[in-house]
């Protein structure tokens, strides 16, 4: 309380200080206000935050001591057992719990909140508390003090404060936050949130995070009452959505759907821009491993935006109109490129080099799944007035990417493109025009090349976003390029093969198409082009014949409902064509994934694992039990005292690693890094992009010394004879 009082008045003081400034000195003043406006804005709320957050109990050691002494008294076994004044037993902390199942005693929860942040605070670097009671325990009280303060306090303190069971919102606690009840329990609320935050951060064991996140989670509408925590709250929560381990990245995603349903605007605008940082800091890189991980992240997202779809709505206009600025610096800068051609040598290649910057700020992986992912979001919430206008910027945006460097070797990216309009042409019912993507791929000079690379290795399209020249000579790179061009411009027709006009529609795509057929020598890529054209051709008799039948005009309404029942059921021949390509695609992508060492196999997905009813949590309390047991806490001795023999073992280890480093670096003698020009390592398979070349030391042999000794007896010998002459 004193250390409180004091900062108090510093704070006082500061802003006085400030008041008597603006009066004296106005120059210097207004100086301030223009060039360090947070030494203005100070204001006593950051100490009294700071303050908030360390929990020492000083207000809980306070009240009632007297009440402590009482409860150490054995009532289990009816002995009246004295313990010493700095241990904590077991038998002071079954009194306590059998006290507070009976007739929530007051005292005894005071008793188990103070061991409570001993507990979570014991083994601290920074030393032990003075004025605290206890300083040492047995890993088993702490486990008994852990298990019972995370299941039971909740209940406990909405039965001091006369709340619901569960749920609530921020009023209700706003509400409250001017009553007797409050302020003579809210030290235990803070005193349980706090230290239970200070331990998450000690923790390593993501089986104990989620348990303990699990069991917080049900008091997260306390944290309306103290911003300060709430911040830190958000800010590990996020930590561990994007960077945990099984089932700890869907806990702590639930855990910030709570927080944003039940406080409101306080903290959705803190966790929408948190939660997008931290999809972009693991979009950087893709591999097969990372795939269904950045999958997860992108769907916790979309699902976040339907807690507040008008707030969401702010928050992705402005994401959005990034991507639309970093695209128009690329596009300007290529046009400046290719205006500059004519200058000097020197100009020319400052200007490349900057293109190439600024093409290469939208062709990464964090530009593209950055797309994907408003993508997502579009195509989830397409019938709801706030997102359908974005629509149309990030078709337009996605459409640029894909034309900026229309090259072969991203072709990957391109797909990646022509896909997401796909997505959401079908969601949002409108016509994109993504056949001219498809067919000037076919004319690609590439595709009309013999394959001098061999066969080459088949090539997952969802893990690279460009390729490098030698696969492009590949068999395999033709075969995957022909393919998911028949794919996708097939369905892309088939969104409209129940249309009137699907005849004018498809007539250029087939005279392509054809041209294409009679251009290539491979016999596979003239059957299937030749398979595609004859179902767009069955697809446009059959709407045809329908369209005979009708008396309305193209400009009627009425042309809403033409084959309405037919495309419910699926009956023209291109949506039949279409679901046998897909099941191809399927069966070649899970071929692609038994290749793959990793995929997916540490990455969190929504599934059942996740409790939502009051069964689940039983069996999660079960679990919790038995995460508890294992000996997290040191018997006895703190963190920063380690026995010698320990310290003494590391030491060797570490000798021993650093022994067999210098080893191997001793064997290494020559590397040649040879590379793609203007490649990326995380754009192209490894096997591909890098080869490393070793070279052996080799022994000198005898035979290679005489011959050397025969030639320099041959060079003086024609020296003398020249010399003669």
């Amino acid at each position: 309380m004193v250390s409180k009082s004091s900062s108090e008045q510093n704070a006082k003081g500061h802003v006085e200080q400030l008041k008597r400034l603006q009066l004296k000195d106005p120059e210097f003043y207004q100086f301030l206000q223009e060039h360090d406006k947070e030494l203005l804005e100070f204001d006593d709320e950051d100490i009294d935050d700071d303050d908030e957050t360390e929990m020492h109990g000083d207000e809980i050691e306070d009240d009632e001591a007297d009440e402590f002494d009482a409860e150490q008294l054995d009532h289990a076994d009816g002995k009246e057992v004295k313990s010493s004044t700095n241990v904590i037993t077991s038998a002071m902390v079954d009194s306590w719990c059998s006290s507070i199942h009976e007739n929530r005693n007051s005292g005894a929860i005071r008793s188990l909140m103070r061991a409570f942040r001993t507990a979570c605070h014991y083994g601290d670097d920074t030393g032990e508390d003075a004025k605290s009671k206890w300083s040492t325990m047995s890993s088993a009280v702490f486990n008994k003090i852990m298990l019972f303060v995370l299941k039971e306090m909740d209940g406990i303190l909405r039965g001091l404060l006369k709340l619901p069971t569960s749920g609530g919102k921020k009023e209700m606690i706003k509400d409250m936050s001017n009553t007797k009840r409050w302020k003579s329990n809210n030290h235990l609320v803070k005193s349980y949130l706090g230290n239970a935050l200070h331990v998450l951060n000690q923790m390593t064991d993501t089986e104990m995070i989620s348990f303990t996140l699990r069991r917080l989670r049900f008091s997260s509408v306390f944290l309306a009452a103290f911003p300060a925590l709430l911040r830190k709250y958000i800010k590990v929560l996020l930590h561990f959505w994007g960077t945990g381990g099984g089932a700890l990245p869907v806990v702590s995603f639930l855990f910030l759907r709570d927080l944003c349903i039940q406080l409101g605007s306080d903290c959705t605008d803190e966790c929408f821009r948190g939660m997008y940082k931290a999809y972009l800091l693991n979009c950087q890189f893709m591999n097969a491993s990372k795939l269904q991980h950045i999958q997860f992240l992108g769907n916790c997202f979309v699902e976040l935006i339907r807690v507040d779809l008008p707030n969401a709505y702010q928050h992705a206009f402005v994401f959005i109109r990034q991507l639309a600025m970093i695209l128009r610096d690329a596009h300007s800068s290529s046009k400046t490129k290719k205006s500059s051609q004519k200058a000097k040598h020197s100009s020319k290649e400052a200007h490349n080099t900057k293109g190439k910057e600024s093409f290469l700020k939208v062709y990464q992986w964090k530009y593209i799944h950055c797309l994907e992912l408003w993508t997502a979001a579009i195509c989830a919430y397409s019938s709801e007035p706030e997102f359908r206008p974005l629509a149309y910027p990030l078709t337009q945006i996605i459409s640029g990417a894909a034309r900026l460097v229309p090259t072969a070797r991203y072709f990957p990216l391109r797909l990646r493109c022509i896909k997401m309009l796909n997505r959401i042409a079908a969601s949002t019912n409108s016509f994109v025009p993504v056949s001219p993507l498809l067919l000037d791929m076919l004319e690609i000079k590439e595709l009309h090349r013999p394959p001098t690379g061999g066969v080459g290795k088949a090539i997952d399209f969802r893990t690279v976003l460009r390729v490098s020249k030698l696969t492009l000579k590949t068999r395999a790179f033709q075969e995957a390029c022909v393919f998911s061009v028949i794919e996708e411009l097939a369905e892309h027709l088939a969104q409209w093969s129940y249309s009137i006009a699907f005849f004018e529609l498809s007539s250029v795509p087939v005279v392509r198409l054809r041209n294409f057929c009679k251009s290539t020598n491979v016999d596979r890529f003239r059957r299937e082009i030749k398979q595609i054209i004859r179902e767009i051709e069955a697809n446009s008799e059959y709407t045809n014949k329908k369209r005979m039948t009708v008396s309305f005009l193209p400009n009627d309404p009425a042309t809403a409902s033409f084959l309405e029942d037919d495309k419910n059921a699926g009956a023209s021949p291109l949506s039949k064509y279409v679901a046998s390509l897909r099941q191809r695609a399927q069966q070649r992508n899970d071929s692609l994934k038994e290749s793959s060492l990793l995929i997916g196999q540490d990455s969190s997905a929504f599934g059942s694992k996740i409790p939502e009813s009051d069964e689940d949590d039983d069996v999660e309390d079960s679990k919790g039990d038995a995460v508890f047991s294992s000996s997290w806490l040191p018997a006895g001795t703190p963190k920063d005292k380690e026995p010698t023999e320990e310290k003494q073992k590391k030491k060797k280890r570490r000798k021993e690693l650093q022994d067999e480093t210098a080893s191997d670096e001793d064997i290494v003698e020559d590397f040649t890094l040879s590379s793609d020009e203007e490649g990326s390592l995380s754009d192209a398979p490894a096997d591909e992009e890098v080869s490393i070349k070793q070279k052996p030391p080799k022994a000198p042999s005898k035979k290679k010394g005489k011959t050397h000794r025969r030639k320099n007896k041959k060079r003086k010998q024609s020296n003398q004879v020249v010399s003669a002459v």
